[in-house]
């Protein structure tokens, strides 16, 4: 029997009076919640290394560590992405 892929761990880096963090927040829960995964968030506000490499770009979408999309969420990309790192059908 082949072990299961682990769960691809997906982080939303943001900021605080952010627009384009409520859409972001919005569309990864959407994409996610379809695929029975969780996700989590970081704010630049609370950490000095986050603002220094993402300030310009937030915000920002990381799945297992790599930088995956900025600005807008392209849905279909990141389930593709996240179905990818599950071992699914893209």
């Amino acid at each position: 029997m082949a072990t299961p892929a682990p769960l691809p761990d997906v982080v939303l880096i943001t900021k605080a009076d952010c627009h384009l963090c409520a859409d972001a927040r919005d569309a990864v829960g959407r994409v996610t919640a379809a695929l029975g995964l969780g996700w989590s968030e970081r704010s630049i506000d609370d950490d000095a290394e986050l603002r220094e490499r993402f300030a310009e770009e937030i915000p920002v979408l990381l799945v297992d560590g790599v930088q995956r999309d900025f600005w807008r969420i392209d849905e279909v990309r990141l389930a593709r992405t996240l179905r990818r790192a599950l071992g699914r059908p893209a």
